[in-house]
């Protein structure tokens, strides 16, 4: 079975062709979510080793690869050059020239030694979208620093907000458990490339898209970024409390823990009633929002003392009934064998093209008439080298063995023989 893949018909993004230079995820992220929406991406990989992730590992597929790849390039064809080498930064050049849009993830002037620059490429793609992730931006006193995900969650200030105060047990700074950063930088990058694909269809005109981990970190620091803004007052570590809402947090039951969410007054009343608080909506300390931020100290206790009386089904099952928000602290396992979870198809199997699936997480997005996320699972390393150069720029197969030959570009010997019986 081959897979071809030029972007899904009838999809929001059919007929885009993106260029994708970026590894590990902030950028495989933005050219996965474009793949999901129907873009053509032709994932430029190092032959012989290709993207950083194929190796992050424990837990591998059978095929060899990375679950951490798996998560972020499904949906991609792979195709190998090496840009070391003149020609294949000619290949890579003439592959811009027919794309609408490239993404890159290189140090600020790492493409520019190739001749793959913006200002290179412009010349010969006066269109091209063109998108660098880095750590610290284009500009600055810090744009020559390498960027990470946790350096970035550190001093982008994610981490000061995040773990229990200082002084108690297991108080500190603590990172998130996902890549945040990584992810909020991929979804911007994809918001800018479609904003500026919109402005070229006005325009003609590309432009270069400049995003910066640590810019995105701090945007995304929402109310936190506010408060602090409006008061003067760095916000402190407040485990799973909200700087903002009361009650707002994980609670003790009498087998375990669950979230109690209350965003209003009218729920906090509702939750009063079920947990046989009934006094505490008409208490001043505790009548408005305001009033139980401020009075966070006194009400939390007493709200525990009451929960850990029950078990927690017990609660969930008469909070739920009356609209109060809560919920189970739910490990993997139990996500996806949750009905929710399960109901919205979730969980989904990604093809290849030896017949096999991958496991997967399905794109959230829902459209009522484009088709979202139909694609196949992540691609072997060079598995299109040789299908993508002979469609897309119309190399021979002599020229094809002789690049291969010579190590510019690395293709794959079992797709390489379908192609050959298919022609």
């Amino acid at each position: 079975m081959t897979l071809g893949l030029t972007g899904m018909d009838g999809a929001a993004l059919a007929g885009i062709r993106v260029l994708d230079l970026s590894r590990i995820l902030a950028g495989p992220w933005a050219g996965q979510l474009l793949a999901d929406l129907g873009a053509e991406i032709i994932k430029i990989e190092r032959p012989g080793r290709g993207d950083d992730t194929r190796g992050w590992g424990p837990p591998f597929l059978d095929s060899g690869e990375a679950a951490y790849f798996h998560s972020c390039n499904r949906g991609k064809r792979s195709v190998a050059i090496d840009l070391g080498t003149e020609k294949g930064q000619s290949l890579v050049r003439d592959l811009a020239a027919c794309s609408d849009v490239l993404l890159e993830n290189f140090k600020v002037g790492g493409l520019g030694r190739y001749g793959l620059d913006y200002a290179s490429l412009r010349r010969v793609n006066p269109g091209l979208i063109y998108c660098s992730i880095t750590g610290f931006g284009q500009t600055g006193p810090y744009c020559e620093r390498a960027g990470y995900d946790l350096l970035i969650q550190a001093m982008g200030g994610l981490m000061s907000v995040t773990g229990h105060p200082d002084g108690v047990p297991g108080g500190g700074p603590m990172k998130v458990g996902v890549a945040l950063t990584d992810v909020f930088t991929g979804m911007y990058a994809t918001t800018a490339i479609l904003a500026a694909l919109r402005h070229r269809e006005r325009t003609g005109e590309g432009q270069h898209v400049d995003l910066s981990l640590l810019d995105v970190q701090v945007a995304t620091l929402a109310n936190q970024a506010m408060n602090y803004l409006v008061s003067g007052n760095v916000p402190p570590r407040l485990g799973n409390s909200h700087p903002n809402i009361v009650p707002y947090q994980d609670f003790p039951a009498a087998d375990g823990r669950l979230v109690l969410a209350v965003g209003n007054d009218d729920q906090f009343r509702r939750f009063c009633q079920v947990a046989g608080l009934k006094d505490l909506p008409d208490d001043s300390d505790f009548a408005t929002n305001a009033a139980r931020v401020a009075h966070r100290d006194t009400l939390i206790p007493l709200i525990e003392e009451r929960l850990r009386a029950r078990p927690r089904s017990h609660w969930l099952e008469r909070l739920e009934a009356v609209g109060v928000p809560c919920g189970p602290i739910n490990d993997l396992a139990e996500v996806f064998a949750d009905p929710q979870v399960e109901a919205r198809e979730t969980a989904r199997a990604y093809p290849r093209d030896d017949g096999t699936r991958v496991p997967g997480v399905a794109n959230p997005i829902r459209f009522s008439s484009a088709p979202v996320g139909d694609v196949p699972a992540a691609p072997r390393l060079g598995q299109d080298t040789a299908a993508v150069l002979a469609e897309v720029l119309g190399v021979d197969v002599e020229q094809i063995d002789a690049l291969a030959t010579a190590g510019v570009i690395q293709t794959d010997p079992d797709r390489r023989a379908e192609d050959s019986r298919r022609t």
